[in-house]
């Protein structure tokens, strides 16, 4: 059975290693503490550098969140109403990026509920990719052939109101207890094809350093998995949480791969780049896996820029997912075609490692497939009729069809 844990035992569970002096660098970036603390001005250094107390300061309900915000009665009704089916929780590190200037702000747009959210559902899916039915023990999800996702809790530093899981926010804080970790594994030892574990969430880092390295030691018994992957948001809106603690423990247990989720340039901050670097330097690879939001990063500047701020934060720009049907989530849904052109308007503008791929998680467990313009317009005899970046038409001939044309010329 799941084990419940509260937030606050989520907060203490590991020491406060603010003091530490380790080989990974500095847990706090220089100069950069106070640009991001405007609406908590009274909170000391230590204590803002450190991830156990911004778990525990989370802003979890609307009364909270008036505070902060500027709510008028009616928002804050509304927003009761939106928080009794989707919770909220956001980090004060989060919160201070949002700018209270700009009316459609998109740090606001991912953190703060809206009426939409129930208002406009009723065609999306609790589980739009399936997750359940490829469930093939508690917490363990087996849909690609060589691949599984662990599943460890449900608690997230923060709930994103786009989030695939959003099914889970009305469950309770919980996280796997070590029986169905030691059943996840023993699947995982059974099946020989697995050779990539991801490990996610809810968020797995909101877990304290010592049980993610119980887990990765699990792992790692196991010697056909070749590779393991975290899915984290930590980076973005909690980047206190990639300590040195944590970085130390990860470089021992590689190859891992972090894959991380900024939307938009704003989220590429001081600490946000601080974090990024010390994953790095223990040895831990960055993708980022951004999601395709209307009024947040629907646009090809946006995309750009922050294609560009991660290639600078040393991010690899991975996927541009285009928003899952997710019951909650219809007010950021854009089409397909929006997607299309954006990529379509990177592709040769810009170095191609700042150009995601754009992909569909299809619905019913379907699994991702790239979505693009098509360069090949048409085929003849011996090549194709293409068109490059700028709409160019010219004929490509394709080698592999002159080639044996020739060789059975010169056998003849």
């Amino acid at each position: 059975m799941k084990t419940t844990t509260s937030a606050q035992e989520m907060a203490e569970e590991s020491p406060n290693d603010a003091a530490d002096t380790l080989s990974m660098g500095d847990d706090e970036p220089p100069g950069s503490i106070a640009t991001t603390r405007r609406f908590f001005a009274s909170v000391s250094s230590e204590n803002w550098g450190d991830w156990h107390w911004q778990f525990k300061n989370r802003i979890t309900s609307v009364g909270e969140l008036s505070r902060y915000l500027p709510l008028s009665s009616k928002q804050q009704a509304q927003l009761r109403l939106v928080s009794l089916k989707y919770p909220l929780a956001i980090t004060p590190y989060y919160l201070s990026l949002i700018d209270l200037a700009n009316p459609t702000d998109p740090v606001y747009a991912q953190a703060v509920p809206v009426a939409e959210e129930l208002t406009m559902a009723g065609e999306g899916m609790e589980d739009p990719l399936a997750e359940r039915v490829h469930t093939v023990v508690p917490g363990l999800v087996h849909r690609y052939p060589d691949r599984v996702l662990m599943v460890l809790t449900d608690i997230c530093p923060m709930l994103c109101r786009h989030c695939t899981r959003k099914r889970e926010w009305r469950t309770g804080a919980w996280t796997r207890n070590r029986t169905e970790i030691q059943d996840m594994l023993e699947y995982i030892r059974q099946h020989r094809e697995v050779r990539d574990v991801i490990i996610s969430g809810g968020d797995p880092l909101t877990l304290s350093t010592d049980r993610l390295e119980a887990v990765l030691a699990g792992i790692r018994e196991i010697k056909h998995v070749e590779i393991i992957r975290f899915g984290t948001r930590c980076p973005v809106v909690l980047p206190q949480r990639i300590d040195s603690e944590l970085c130390r423990m990860l470089s021992q247990y590689g190859p891992i791969w972090l894959n991380t989720h900024f939307n938009h340039p704003c989220e590429i901050t001081p600490e946000a780049v601080h974090a990024c670097d010390k994953l790095l330097r223990a040895g831990v690879p960055i993708n980022n896996q951004a999601v395709l939001l209307k009024g947040v990063n629907d646009s090809l500047e946006t995309q750009r820029a922050l294609c560009h701020g991660l290639l600078c934060a040393k991010v690899r720009p991975y996927y541009l997912f285009q928003c899952d049907s997710v019951q909650g989530t219809e007010h950021f849904w854009t089409p397909v075609e929006k997607g299309i052109e954006i990529i379509e308007k990177l592709r040769g503008f810009t170095s191609g490692l700042a150009v995601p791929t754009y992909v569909i998680d299809l619905p019913h467990g379907g699994g991702k497939i790239p979505v693009g313009q098509n360069y090949i317009l048409a085929q003849d005899g011996d090549g194709f009729l293409v068109r490059n970046y700028q709409g160019r038409l010219s004929h490509y001939t394709n080698p592999g069809v002159v080639y044996t044309a020739c060789k059975e010329q010169v056998l003849a």
